[in-house]
């Protein structure tokens, strides 16, 4: 049982790797996952479930088909079930994202991005 408080920039400093989520606190069927992200990402959905993006540092765009979401230190953005989308960040961003356990980081998509198993720091 986890009784103490969880510190982002503790758990951002264990790793370096873009791409590669980890976990690092779950509630109920959902998992609170931290990841660096720099460059593209692939075009995939998730169509059972919605998922959270929150920026901690940095910035990053989430691409939709015919629009795009940008989103700075401190902001987050809810992609809803079923929705098309792409991550994106120039200069590489540490995000924290919520999601269902159930959840494959690349959705509908097989690719060299997607992990099987989420890593837990």
């Amino acid at each position: 049982m986890q009784l103490n408080g969880i510190n982002f920039k503790e758990k951002f400093s264990l790793f370096n790797e873009y791409w590669s989520p980890k976990c690092i606190a779950r509630f109920d069927d959902y998992l609170v996952k931290v990841a660096k992200i720099k460059g593209h990402f692939t075009w995939h959905t998730h169509p059972e479930c919605d998922e959270i993006f929150i920026v901690h540092k940095g910035k990053m765009r989430i691409d939709f088909k015919g629009r795009a979401v940008e989103l700075n230190e401190g902001e987050m953005s809810v992609v809803q079930k079923g929705m098309e989308h792409k991550p994106f960040s120039e200069d590489g961003c540490e995000i924290i994202l919520l999601e269902r356990s159930d959840v494959i980081n690349t959705g509908d998509q097989k690719n060299e991005f997607t992990k099987a198993e989420i890593e837990w720091i």
